[in-house]
């Protein structure tokens, strides 16, 4: 299985990088009141440095916006997991506990400004591709039943059953969802500049420790971009 980052996607955005944590016989179903507090220090972090009426211009959170604009996605429509995220948290709110990986990818995502998410490649048919879609995809939303397909040319990740991600990472398919069953998955950091090289990696290292101490298994850091575009998973 490969995961595949289309060269039409780097023709449009040539800066865009993509971090891909490969992970391989983790346990996903163990509470840790660690990971509670890694979540509640992320948030506190958010609302020291932050507030709802300016948090838009944060250059990270300015990029991630002209991103999905140059894709034509509205971004105060259909926000980026990262945005999201940190608006529910300055508009007084608490992340909720999902389950260790999806609370640890959070929690980077928090820290960097970035957007992350996770697919279990179990239930994945075929490579997943970072691409454009044709229009005519199945896809349902994480916690729907009923298909709801992309727009022709809206970026998404899918394979070879479907959409499992929609505007870059708006939002989640229900069928690759990480869960406490999860044994195998990819968790996928998205990055462009202010962003450097360096800094993903930092964050996928970040990410990879936690991964490793929390939820065990094997771990392997790849990092996308116009030279890499792809990777075995």
């Amino acid at each position: 299985m490969q995961f595949i980052v289309d060269p039409i996607i780097f023709q449009k955005n040539e800066a865009l990088m993509v971090g891909v944590l490969v992970l391989n016989g983790v346990n996903n179903t163990s509470s840790h009141e660690e990971i509670q507090r890694f979540l509640r220090d992320a948030e506190a972090k958010v609302r020291s440095s932050l507030n709802i009426e300016t948090f838009r211009d944060h250059p990270k959170l300015k990029a991630l916006q002209e991103t999905h604009q140059a894709f034509s996605n509205n971004p105060n429509k259909f926000p980026p997991s990262a945005q999201a995220l940190v608006k529910r948290v300055l508009k007084g709110g608490q992340l909720p506990t999902i389950n260790p990986l999806v609370d640890l990818y959070n929690v980077i995502s928090l820290r960097y400004l970035l957007c992350a998410g996770g697919e279990d490649t179990d239930q994945c048919v075929g490579d997943i591709h970072l691409t454009f879609a044709t229009g005519n995809e199945e896809f349902i939303g994480l916690g729907e039943t009923e298909n709801d397909p992309p727009e022709a040319g809206e970026v998404v990740y899918l394979d070879d059953k479907g959409v499992i991600c929609r505007k870059f990472n708006w939002r989640e398919g229900n069928r690759t969802k990480l869960t406490e069953n999860t044994r195998n998955c990819v968790l996928v950091l998205e990055a462009r500049p202010p962003i450097e090289h360096s800094e993903l990696e930092q964050a996928l290292g970040e990410l990879q420790a936690l991964v490793e101490k929390y939820c065990g298994g094997s771990v392997r850091m790849e990092l996308l971009d116009t030279s890499n575009p792809s990777c075995s998973i």
